[in-house]
């Protein structure tokens, strides 16, 4: 590639096609490709350039805690966990309809996971996500309250396709904090999805928020076109809690074969365990 050449797809910002260029060009002198195909290769090259990047501005906008994958979730764990209606919610239809979602449950049976996961999910598909815990959510109304930009948190949180709101229940919320999640929640009402997951039953709400009749009106909103999904179970994080040091490593090994004691009994010839038949 010549100097004039390269200067020229930098002014136009062709990253991509700089990039693949040189390949290019030995490609369509190997296989004589006609110009038109070789056009289609290396804007085909642009193209795929800029979707990776368009993807890595929306991921680091969502503000996940972790960069999750339904497929990095153990579903053996808990059983009770349906897959349907979560890998439903994953084609995003959901988001097209307007509706919300709410997951109940204890702590470590997989909620944020699942969330986080989900708005990846979608936003390979293409849509804005927003990701905050509900404490987030109340610092940033009570920081941008106090300089005076209230109406610029709020259209921060307005904006997304969804808002995902995490670990509500956790303890309870400082005052106003019901005054600031009934803003978003009414004025997202069935123009955008929210999902929000809680620790905590429903009924606590009015507690948590210390603001009974502000968490009656956002529950009224909120529920309307909410799909409710309920995990029980024990938390993934206490799994190995009570377990021995040699169960975790005997676990760990291929196939979850473990080596022989001492004082295993030893096998016979051909085999099988002695006594066995």
């Amino acid at each position: 590639m010549n100097d004039t050449l390269g200067s020229a797809l930098k002014k136009l910002r062709l990253s991509g096609l700089i990039e693949s260029l040189e390949v290019r060009l030995q490609e369509a002198a190997s296989h004589h490709l006609t110009h038109a195909e070789f056009l289609e290769l290396i804007l085909q090259d642009e193209l795929v350039v800029r979707s990776d990047r368009l993807l890595q501005r929306r991921v680091k906008a969502a503000g996940f805690r972790e960069l999750k994958t339904l497929d990095d979730f153990d579903w053996s764990f808990n059983p009770s966990i349906k897959k349907k209606p979560i890998f439903d919610l994953a084609t995003g239809r959901f988001l097209k309809e307007r509706r919300d979602v709410l997951w109940l449950g204890p702590p470590g049976t997989g909620k944020s996971h699942l969330v986080q996961a989900l708005g990846y999910q979608v936003v390979k598909a293409g849509f804005m996500v927003l990701y905050r815990s509900i404490f987030d959510v109340v610092r940033d109304f009570l920081h941008d309250e106090a300089v005076g930009q209230e109406d610029k948190i709020l259209s921060h949180y307005l904006k997304p396709d969804l808002l995902i709101i995490d670990d509500m229940g956790m303890k309870q919320l400082p005052k106003r904090s019901a005054e600031y999640l009934f803003e978003i929640v009414m004025r997202r009402y069935e123009t955008r999805s929210t999902m929000m997951t809680s620790n905590r039953p429903l009924e606590d709400w009015g507690k948590l928020l210390g603001d009974v009749p502000s968490a009656t009106a956002i529950l009224d909103r909120f529920l309307h076109h909410a799909e409710i999904i309920q995990i029980t179970g024990k938390s993934y994080r206490l799994r190995n809690q009570g377990r021995s040091p040699r169960d975790l490593e005997e676990e760990a090994k291929p196939n979850g074969s473990a080596l022989p004691s001492a004082k295993s009994k030893p096998a016979t010839p051909e085999g099988g365990a002695s006594g066995s038949k």
